[in-house]
């Protein structure tokens, strides 16, 4: 019996020593050849500060969402954040008309929500030649409305001024003062160029849509090196955008994300190439996010934000410090009431429970689990459970010795016999964290299932410990100790 428990303590002491370096802070990762994985804690947002956003479908009165436009919402949405570079973002659908959206460590929430949000709706109209309108210029377009736009008066011969081209090709400013602005045209049928909105908004025709837009990057001007917004067309988009650019060279075409004038530029050559690009004096962060909502494309249903709230990376970094303080409080706790209780088996219980929780916590690095303030009240309460399958042991060990069968026979016994309770109970603990899982997923509590994994977690490693890890310590210590006539050693 001695040999098979020594078999036994190998691979234990492989495990413990490979958890132990996974949970060193100075882990340099791993980097074999090719392949490089750093290996760290991933905080959530409530322990290193954030974002959080509670966005609702935004519908007219009497019309509902579906659970796939939702899916299909959530889905842009979480590829807009990752792609906005956010660690460890989380994005689920909250109920059957909200997403949940959790961004840790994000620097601008007013930016990030935004781009969240954006429905991406992309449109190129038709201006006419002597009106101008400034970037940002709200304006209304006859695309999903079931409006009829004005029939324009103006005299064919008024033309705006060329503006300088700075590159071959379809060049599409990003900024007012990159916009060309009409010349008045003097004459009959010209009109002067106004800032301020027509008493009556014109609709204006929207030509086509951003659905023609294959892929759109960030990318420089070689001329100016300035930051520019790419985009390359579908094979009908192309199509599309070559006839019209063919047909209409010298007029304007304007460009309007969201309802929102970007650019109002005009058509110098046919575009036929298939792509084009947006430019302006862009910053980084703004050139990435308007290259986010143009490749993602539009949402199926306008999101409008619910509830938005920060948590300061202070008040992350104290809830932290309190929740490790209260573990190793509790861990204490149980460690010195096993020790007191169950004498030599309290002892080498503690003993395993230590390796119990390197292991589990080289677990969360691993995977990686991102801990929240739930999750590890969830490991906390984990301790608990991994010393109540001992107890059970314990207790039928006590029962056997005091029957009058020898301690080898009474270790054994306490064992098997106390098995059935100890699988019974840790499965319902499994069944009621999956139930906690899949409701955090569906319903958007979080909370609930960064609390229902960890505690998964727990359970598992701990069946390991209590049932294998503790028999062999106690093996090993009865072959090599001869306390077989003192029951004292086992609180009898």
């Amino acid at each position: 019996m001695s040999r098979s428990y020594t078999r036994w303590l190998i691979p234990i002491l492989i495990i413990v020593a490979a958890a132990i370096w996974v949970v060193l802070p100075t882990n340099p990762g791993i980097h074999i050849g090719s392949y490089h994985r750093d290996i760290k804690i991933v905080q959530g947002l409530d322990l290193q500060g954030g974002l959080q956003v509670l966005l609702e479908a935004d519908l007219p009165p009497g019309e509902d969402v579906s659970a796939e436009q939702m899916q299909t919402a959530r889905d842009i949405i979480e590829r807009r954040v990752n792609a906005l570079g956010v660690s460890e973002p989380l994005v689920q659908v909250a109920g059957s008309n909200r997403i949940l959206v959790e961004l840790p460590g994000i620097g601008n929430p007013e930016d990030a929500v935004g781009v969240i949000k954006e429905t991406g709706l992309l449109e190129f109209i038709q201006i006419p030649a002597n009106e101008f309108i400034p970037s940002g210029t709200i304006v209304e377009t006859d695309y999903l409305t079931g409006r009829v736009p004005e029939t324009e008066t103006d005299d064919d011969s008024a033309q705006p001024t060329p503006t300088p081209e700075t590159s071959p090709g379809f060049v599409i400013p990003g900024a007012p003062e990159a916009t060309a602005e009409p010349t008045p045209v003097t004459g009959e049928g010209s009109a002067e160029p106004t800032e301020s909105p027509a008493p009556t908004t014109p609709v204006y025709t929207t030509v086509m849509t951003g659905a023609i837009i294959k892929n759109a990057y960030v990318s420089r001007d070689q001329t100016t090196n300035e930051l520019i917004v790419a985009f390359d067309l579908t094979d009908e988009g192309s199509d599309i955008f070559g006839d019209y650019t063919t047909n209409h060279v010298g007029e304007i075409l304007g460009i309007v994300l969201d309802k929102r004038l970007i650019a109002a530029p005009k058509i110098s050559t046919p575009i036929t190439t298939g792509s084009g690009y947006i430019e302006g004096q862009f910053s980084a962060e703004e050139a990435n996010n308007l290259a986010v909502t143009l490749r993602y494309g539009s949402l199926p249903v306008a999101l409008v934000t619910v509830e938005t709230k920060s948590v300061g990376p202070t008040l992350g970094q104290d809830s932290l410090r309190k929740s490790t303080i209260a573990g190793f409080v509790g861990l204490l706790v149980v460690m010195v009431f096993m020790a007191l209780y169950y004498r030599l088996p309290g002892l080498l219980a503690d003993l395993a429970l230590l390796v119990y929780a390197v292991i589990t916590f080289s677990l969360f690095k691993l995977i990686p689990v991102t801990l929240t303030l739930p999750g590890i009240a969830g490991f906390v309460l984990s301790l608990g459970v991994a010393v109540d399958a001992n107890v059970l042991i314990f207790e039928r060990m006590k029962e056997e010795l005091r029957s009058g069968l020898r301690l080898r026979q009474a270790i054994d016994l306490g064992f098997s016999r106390a098995w059935p309770s100890i699988r019974d109970s840790n499965l319902s603990t499994l069944i009621t964290c999956g139930i906690l899982y899949w409701f955090g997923n569906t319903f958007g509590a979080s909370i609930v299932k960064g609390f229902s994994l960890t505690l998964a977690l727990g359970v598992l490693v701990s069946l390991f410990t209590a049932i294998t890890v503790t028999r062999t310590f106690l093996h090993i210590v009865l072959d090599n100790i001869k306390i077989a006539d003192h029951p004292r050693w086992f609180g009898i």
